[in-house]
């Protein structure tokens, strides 16, 4: 089995690429975010953390995560941000970890946006930081998530840049929305051969 974990900031467009490699190769894909939104369900003993550690002001009136107040409490506190990351990143490494002991599959995708913050970097044979240009990523981000240039921005700012990812990783992909371009770069990098 070989595992590859792909990791890159906001709106650099790892779905996309993910997508990709789907359609060229059999792999198993293990999206972090979804883990995250899995495990956010109403009444989940993740929630109820949440809620202890933020306040139950965290929670909407029916009970459910409130991630858009969530969101706005963790890009503008640090602090809020590293208690949230280290209490999510403990249930993601679990469930990660327990996919890849199981799939059945000789090539695993970790899609992870903080992949090195959570150490999943640890669990890869090989690393790829997909990086774009500034403004297409805040471009992504408004569309996606329906929110301001200025937001996005802000959000993007508090992350890590494309450096950190050229300077980590075993191999950078550049998405700037050419699809034969990435696909080549995908291909190029030989990583996906087993």
């Amino acid at each position: 089995m070989k595992v590859i974990g792909i990791t890159g900031s906001s709106g650099a467009g790892k779905s996309t690429v993910c997508e990709i490699i789907e359609e060229l190769y059999d792999v198993c894909i293990i999206n972090a975010d979804k883990i995250a939104k899995e495990l956010s369900k109403k009444g989940s003993s993740y929630v109820e953390g949440i809620a202890n550690i933020f306040g139950k002001t965290i929670l909407t009136e029916d009970g459910e995560l409130n991630r858009k107040k969530l969101a706005d409490l963790i890009y503008t506190d640090d602090q809020k941000r590293k208690m949230l990351n280290g209490y999510t990143f403990n249930h993601i490494v679990k469930k990660v970890k327990k996919i890849v002991e199981t799939t059945t599959e000789k090539l695993v995708i970790i899609d992870a946006p903080l992949l090195f913050e959570a150490e999943l970097d640890k669990l890869c044979d090989y690393t790829i930081g997909i990086i774009s240009q500034k403004d297409l990523q805040i471009e992504r981000i408004c569309k996606r998530d329906q929110i301001s240039k200025e937001v996005a921005e802000q959000r993007l700012n508090i992350q890590e840049n494309n450096d950190f990812f050229k300077a980590r990783c075993d191999y950078i992909i550049e998405n700037n929305d050419r699809i034969e371009d990435i696909k080549k770069q995908i291909q190029n990098s030989k990583l996906f051969e087993i």
